[in-house]
């Protein structure tokens, strides 16, 4: 009888333990289901909190209020975005037109191919002979590649879609980061709290805060600040010589300099063009630029990332690329973050002094 009453004790302290602990899982379960679908966005709008929180701050010593430098910097962020997006659209959208029309009413004829075209190995010959087709005979060329350009185009238009959305999920973010900005104080004690239960003190919460903020602002500082200085001095030469969708193609400069590939993808093709369609003195100085251009970001990145920082830069750059890798874009910030406190901790755990073994110590000495 006894036996009975303690395992039916035992099974009800089993089950007062694991009935709430149940739900829990089930509430932490229905809580991320709801929030899956805005990750991205929640992303993106706390890496911009971080970024340009020492402005804020700044802005607040000047006697600016909380609510109105979190405006100013969220106008002119979504400004930032909004308006050179704006210049590409407008670019892309007069410049295809008249190209189709003049191409249909024979007003404008494509140029031969370069000489140097066909010396090019492996593609050079394959397109050399379709560029000449193409400026020789422009309607069989279309009828004959009709099934490629048709899937072009449709890929184009679906990535044009796609860059659109984009935009403004990036809008959306900088509304929602200026508003984390105007509650900074908050925001920043809650995730000081956060971190301090994960790590068991405030110190070592205070020290992974500064260290993911700190690379936060490293990335956005030597990759896409890197980036935009590239895609600008790009820009300033498609413009300069009148490349057709100068703005379009200064934004795919821009993409390229984010995940790391090198924009002579976009600069190539443009300095081909030169050369077919300016005169030559100007095809070469648009050449040493591009060519100043594309190595700019070598010259920019070792000033840039990992500076001040106790992570090297190395670690932070394997971070940039893999997270682009695994993640997208938003991995820019979490490989560099993920690798940081790694290595961070790996640094942490390397310095903890190996305790001596006692019992080993008398045959060392004897030994000695």
């Amino acid at each position: 009888m006894a036996d009975n009453l303690t395992a039916k004790a035992t099974v009800s302290k089993i089950m007062d333990v694991l009935l709430p602990l149940l739900l829990v899982a089930v509430l932490i379960a229905l809580n991320v289901q709801l929030l899956i679908p805005f990750v991205g966005l929640l992303l993106w709008t706390l890496i911009l909190a971080i970024c340009f929180y020492p402005l804020h701050r700044r802005l607040l010593g000047r006697g600016w209020s909380a609510r109105r430098s979190a405006t100013v910097i969220g106008t002119g962020l979504a400004a930032l975005i909004l308006v050179p997006t704006a210049i590409a659209a407008v670019s892309a959208a007069s410049s295809v037109p008249k190209v189709v029309a003049a191409i249909q009413t024979g007003e404008q004829a494509i140029p031969p191919p370069p000489a140097g075209l066909a010396g090019i190995p492996v593609v050079g010959g394959k397109a050399s002979a379709a560029w000449s087709e193409a400026a020789t005979d422009l309607p069989a060329f279309t009828k004959k590649f009709g099934p490629q350009l048709a899937s072009f185009t449709k890929w184009l238009l679906g990535a044009a879609a796609g860059l659109f959305v984009a935009v403004l999920l990036l809008v959306l973010a900088v509304v929602f980061a200026a508003i984390t900005l105007a509650y900074s104080d908050k925001a920043r004690a809650f995730t000081l709290l956060v971190l301090s239960r994960i790590t068991g003190d405030t110190h070592h919460g205070e020290h992974y805060m500064s260290v993911i903020g700190a690379t936060v602002r490293s990335v956005a500082n030597g990759v896409i600040g890197v980036a935009f200085v590239q895609a600008l001095l790009c820009g300033i030469g498609f413009f300069v010589i009148g490349v057709p969708g100068a703005g379009l193609l200064s934004i795919i400069c821009m993409a390229l300099g984010v995940v790391q590939v090198p924009v002579v993808l976009v600069t190539l093709p443009a300095i081909v063009w030169a050369f077919t369609a300016k005169s030559t003195t100007v095809a070469i100085v648009f050449t040493v630029w591009s060519i100043i251009a594309g190595l700019s970001d070598a010259a920019l990145k070792p000033l840039m990332i990992g500076h001040g920082l106790e992570v090297p830069m190395p670690i932070i750059l394997l971070g940039v690329i893999g997270g682009v890798m695994a993640y997208g874009l938003v991995g820019l910030f979490i490989g560099a973050v993920l690798l940081a406190v790694g290595y961070v901790l790996f640094r942490e755990w390397l310095d903890v002094p190996v305790p001596a073994n006692d019992k080993e110590l008398p045959a060392v000495n004897a030994a000695e």
